[in-house]
């Protein structure tokens, strides 16, 4: 039986009870639940009827009436070490939400999956690494805010970004103006699946799994390319980093946020070196520890959140029905937008841009 740490707590909510089901599985039953979504499986970008884009639209009309809620990927193309792609975070959020969508089809109604955000913005430290692309803030949150209104368009009112980057900044700035610019009823949420799933990625010494905590490119994410691409890890190639700070250790929390420290990690610069300088090696931490066993209850998590958060969804809000007190226009103004798209009477959001 699984010790639960004296500082983990687990509230009495359908998410509290969630964390304490995966925390206590057993070994087997966490190798159960990944197999029930089919992880690892090939990625699936390019098969048909996966993704909206590879999916024929009468069958996107028919699923948007059984589920109307999409998942986003967010990921980047950034140096993760030679012993992995640059496209990391990319493969690693696409192949989670490849999984919640083979499961949901299981469950009858699967849900919608958009092709993922590949490149992405980044701080100031992770300038001039060769191999990162960067996309700069500004450019990122208005592409995600026209995706949000093209997905609206489309008849997806129940929008899920799920994040594998250091730039959940930008999102947060993303839907915040996308309501305050539109004003359009649904939900949206920008999840950050490593935070979502904090609880599963601590150390040993904390009653978890690893022996690190999770930085970039190190023990946490080379076990979770091991896991989830292991075709596109070379270990030969896996390095070890010690990289040091300015400032004393327990000002600045690691990259999951799980050591409740007084700031975040992306909440300042100058307390340390660039990148290039302190770790060109593309690796922040011990990329030699990975181990796919590592991290299997991580993303047996986030499989299972992402699942019940669609379900909760749905049960508050069945396809074609959105939140009513979300938004100062009437239910006038927003009837026409608001019916299936292409329908008699409906009307393209477009029509409502410049409007107050």
């Amino acid at each position: 039986m699984r010790k639960i740490p004296p500082d983990v707590v687990f509230e009495e909510t359908s998410v509290g009870r969630l964390e304490r089901e995966i925390w206590l599985a057993s070994d087997e039953e966490i190798d159960r639940i990944l197999a029930d979504f089919g992880v690892p499986s090939p990625p699936e970008l390019s098969k048909p009827g996966v993704y909206l884009q590879t999916t024929p639209a009468y069958i996107v009309q028919e699923n948007l009436k059984k589920n109307d809620v999409v998942l986003v990927p967010v990921g980047s193309t950034e140096y993760h070490g030679k012993h992995l792609p640059p496209g990391a975070d990319t493969l690693f959020v696409t192949q989670i939400c490849e999984a919640v969508r083979r499961y949901t089809e299981k469950q009858g109604r699967p849900v919608g999956l958009a092709w993922p955000i590949a490149y992405g913005a980044h701080p100031w430290h992770h300038y001039g690494m060769p191999g990162t692309v960067i996309i700069e803030e500004d450019h990122l949150r208005d592409f995600i805010i026209d995706i949000m209104l093209g997905l609206w368009n489309a008849g997806y009112r129940k929008q899920i970004f799920v994040n594998n980057h250091g730039h959940f900044w930008v999102l947060e700035s993303a839907v915040q103006t996308f309501m305050k610019r539109y004003q359009l009823p649904g939900i949206y949420r920008m999840i950050d699946w490593h935070r979502a799933a904090r609880k599963f990625f601590r150390t040993k010494d904390r009653g978890g799994e690893l022996e690190t905590d999770f930085v970039h490119a190190d023990e946490s994410e080379t076990s979770l390319a091991l896991l989830l691409v292991p075709d596109m890890v070379d270990m030969r190639h896996a390095v070890d980093t010690y990289p040091q700070g300015y400032l004393p250790e327990g000002h600045m929390d690691k990259a999951v946020d799980g050591l409740g420290r007084p700031s975040k990690w992306s909440d300042g610069q100058g307390h340390q070196p660039l990148e290039w300088f302190s770790t060109p090696e593309g690796v922040v931490g011990r990329a030699t520890l990975g181990d796919p066993k590592k991290v299997k209850r991580a993303v047996a998590f986030i499989l299972k959140y992402l699942t019940m958060l669609i379900d909760e969804i749905l049960q508050t809000f069945p396809p074609g029905k959105v939140p009513s007190k979300v938004t100062y226009r009437s239910e006038e103004e927003l009837e026409p937008y608001l019916k299936e798209p292409g329908s008699e009477g409906w009307k393209p959001v477009y029509g409502l841009i410049g409007r107050p």
